[in-house]
């Protein structure tokens, strides 16, 4: 039968393979800074054809999901968008709104086709020739027919590329903004890290103060018996009922997982996944160790505890 310490280092080999197997599925997606998904950017250019206007928001998302909407005139440069946003940006769903406004003069121009349209009129008058009793043709009616209004013939190549600029200067806000809010979310997983750390250090110190006075109350009521116990068979019972009790194992693991956390928070790449896989860890130990506890102190340092894991979980949801 296999021991606790050849079980203990199993385990313990087994958590750093999947730390290690993190580590290698994040390094592939480039360095980046501890962020949020969540965040709004706006950012606004005028050119001497119009306006631009690009609006990017961000939430929470398993991968990187981005939706686009664009201008019919802009349609070509969707695959680039995406390529940016692809590059700059490592999980979140996104929502990237591009929109321009002609400037007046553009607006209000409206250009005829003058040959066309008087060739077009007089075709008319020779059909309406032929036919009996014809109803008349409006102004707006000729206006519409295909070839009259001349289309702008505006190089969209330089608007083209304000626009990339300005979509460029947009998502440098939205990662200003994601960074921002992940370096708060970070603040607070901290402050969470201490209050766990302190509450292992608490279970560790009534550890033995349990054991003592499952001792005392175990000669107490031999004693209320009135009969002659075995020293030792007293101590083998002693024995089993510590080691059913025993949490170091899990206490040592809480230990481990918090220092690992402090090694996450400096790494300058996205973590929101291992991060993940350790509040699944947190709260793995936090259960065993309710699950042993055997009096109402342990009890209720161990629901405390998966109350901060939980409020870790949460937030963690929201990092990249």
């Amino acid at each position: 039968m296999m021991g606790v310490d050849a079980s203990v280092k199993i385990y313990k080999l087994g958590v750093s393979k999947v730390y290690a197997g993190l580590e290698w599925a994040d390094q592939l997606r480039g360095i980046q800074m501890l962020r949020s998904m969540t965040a709004f950017a706006r950012q606004e250019k005028s050119t001497n054809d119009g306006d631009l206007v690009c609006e990017i928001r961000s939430v929470n998302h398993r991968y990187l999901e981005a939706s686009l909407r664009l201008p019919e005139e802009f349609r070509a440069l969707e695959a680039g968008l995406r390529e940016r946003l692809q590059k700059r940006l490592g999980r979140g769903k996104i929502e990237c709104h591009l929109r321009f406004r002609p400037s007046a003069s553009k607006a209000t121009e409206v250009l005829v086709n003058e040959d066309y349209t008087k060739a077009l009129l007089k075709a008319c008058t020779e059909v309406e020739d032929w036919m009996h009793n014809p109803a008349r043709l409006s102004v707006m009616e000729v206006m519409r027919w295909p070839g009259v209004i001349m289309e702008d013939e505006t190089d969209m190549g330089p608007l083209h590329k304000e626009a990339l600029s300005l979509v460029e200067a947009t998502i440098d806000d939205l990662v200003v903004s994601r960074t921002s809010e992940g370096e708060r979310t970070q603040s607070m997983l901290e402050q969470r890290c201490e209050a766990i750390s302190e509450i292992v250090a608490q279970v560790r110190v009534l550890r033995p103060q349990l054991m003592t006075a499952l001792r005392d109350k175990m000669k107490q009521r031999i004693d209320e018996l009135d009969i002659e116990a075995d020293p030792q068979r007293l101590e083998q019972e002693l024995a089993m009922i510590a080691q059913k009790l025993d949490v170091d194992e899990e206490l040592d693991r809480l230990d481990s997982h918090l220092e690992e956390m402090k090694s996450v928070f400096k790494r300058k790449e996205p973590v929101g996944r291992r991060l993940d896989f350790l509040m699944q860890e947190f709260n793995r130990e936090a259960n065993t160790l309710g699950s042993k506890s055997h009096d109402s102190e342990t009890t209720r340092l161990a629901v405390e505890l998966k109350v901060l894991i939980e409020q870790m979980r949460e937030q963690v949801q929201n990092i990249e």
